[in-house]
């Protein structure tokens, strides 16, 4: 998933880092499946912190080549691209040995939109834009990579896509997507603010948007999170009523609720042992709830 900050300079450690999150939130996938997740996670890593200080136009070169990739799992990819179709490639080489033919086309799409949020992100940056909140919002549940994770779960189970678009199961994964941007973006801002990369994170936007200052802002936050949770909760009866009346259906359905209702949990619990955004020092932030702020220092953009 799209959990922007941090680097994952050393390949063992995005390695380890995108299993855990990986066994977190799919705990009940058989082998390959997870080998499989493990893969779009690491996927998911590489092109956030590749494209991170890129240009739109530069974005938009690695983020085509992995739509190509996708496209055509078993074209050669050209010599000089960015690694990242060749990893593409192998990712979804590997998915079409067992996804059924209608979650793949349900992930091309979700992929293509988050492929094209990412361009997006790239030119706010490229024009220093600070977007309002609900701006900010309607890109970030796409950046995420929320839709692409979902889809995931089901690309060897069949399920109709009347039901997977039921309004109750949109206003879950709705709620779900916002809980996971308010824990994942007040994890990141200590890495992003100090590093000038905050543009995109919702306790900045909070800040211009509210004239308040980060405490402030950490307060609406909180305040939005729980309003998303009990949204949530309150949603759950009505979505497991549902799935009772799935008929032929309700195995899968039931699969990909709980898959669903995992996420926020395993999110949480990753930001604080993946070491990703705290170090070794997770463990004792997630307890005390207090955090150093880093001083800002300037950083250079990588080349593509």
């Amino acid at each position: 998933m799209n959990f922007a900050g941090g680097d994952l300079s050393d390949d063992t450690e995005a390695s380890d880092i995108a299993g855990l999150l990986t066994a977190l939130a799919n705990p009940t996938l058989s082998r390959e499946e997870y080998r499989c997740s493990c893969d779009l996670m690491n996927l998911f890593f590489l092109i956030d912190d590749h494209t991170d200080l890129l240009n739109e136009l530069n974005t938009s070169m690695v983020v085509e080549a992995s739509m190509d990739a996708l496209m055509n799992p078993d074209k050669p990819r050209p010599e000089g691209e960015s690694i990242i179709g060749e990893v593409t490639r192998q990712f979804w080489s590997r998915i079409c040995k067992y996804a059924n033919p209608s979650a793949k086309r349900q992930f091309e799409e979700s992929w293509s939109r988050y492929a094209t949020s990412m361009v997006e992100q790239a030119r706010d940056r490229d024009q220093h834009r600070t977007r309002t909140v609900d701006e900010y919002l309607a890109l970030r549940r796409i950046t995420i990579g929320a839709e692409p994770s979902y889809a995931f779960a089901m690309l060897a189970k069949e399920l109709p896509e009347d039901l997977l678009n039921h309004p109750l199961l949109v206003s879950l994964r709705d709620s779900i997507t916002d809980i996971i941007i308010y824990d994942n973006d007040l994890v990141s801002y200590n890495k992003e603010q100090a590093t000038g990369e905050d543009l995109h994170n919702v306790l900045t936007i909070a800040m211009e948007e509210r004239k308040v200052d980060i405490n402030g802002a950490l307060q609406w936050l909180a305040d939005q999170h729980s309003e998303q949770v009990d949204r949530a909760l309150s949603l759950l009866p009505q979505v497991l009523a549902l799935v009772a009346t799935a008929g032929p259906h309700a195995a899968a359905l039931a699969f990909y609720v709980d898959h669903l209702a995992n996420w926020p949990r395993a999110n949480d619990c990753w930001n604080f042992e993946s070491g990703r955004y705290f170090g070794a020092d997770g463990r004792q932030i997630q307890k005390s709830r207090l955090l150093t702020l880093a001083p800002r220092k300037a950083v250079l953009a990588p080349e593509v």
